[in-house]
């Protein structure tokens, strides 16, 4: 099981955080810049972890089920919360994808588009 990870947030004002620079563990070049992130990255560690374990079952709740010891139901729950989530995380990503263009074909102005950002 591995260990549950912090969620991207902004421990100052709560905003979203993203990756911005990349170590070498061996010999130290750094790398920044705007990294590419999914709506996988954006996956709590809870959640993260439970679809670790689903993929390690090999996609069967009844494998999950034995090695967890939680029953049917009680999976088939916390998986459909998990793809309703990663849902809504990429509807998101989709909705500012649009706002962007908007913005950028000046359909919206920026404080319209911050708004609009703002409310998703």
């Amino acid at each position: 099981m591995t260990p549950a990870r912090k969620d991207p947030d902004c421990p100052y004002c709560g905003a979203s955080m993203r990756p911005v620079a990349m170590t070498c563990d061996r010999c130290g070049v750094e790398i920044r810049g705007r990294f590419r992130e999914t709506p996988f990255s954006r996956l709590s560690g809870e959640n993260l972890e439970f679809l670790e374990r689903y993929l390690l079952a090999g996609f069967s709740i009844k494998a999950l089920a034995e090695e967890s010891g939680l029953g049917y139901v009680a999976i088939r729950n916390r998986l459909d919360r998990l793809i309703e989530s990663y849902r809504n995380l990429r509807n998101n990503e989709e909705a500012k994808r649009a706002i962007l263009e908007q913005l950028e074909k000046g359909a919206i102005s920026a404080k319209e588009a911050a708004e609009a950002m703002e409310r998703l």
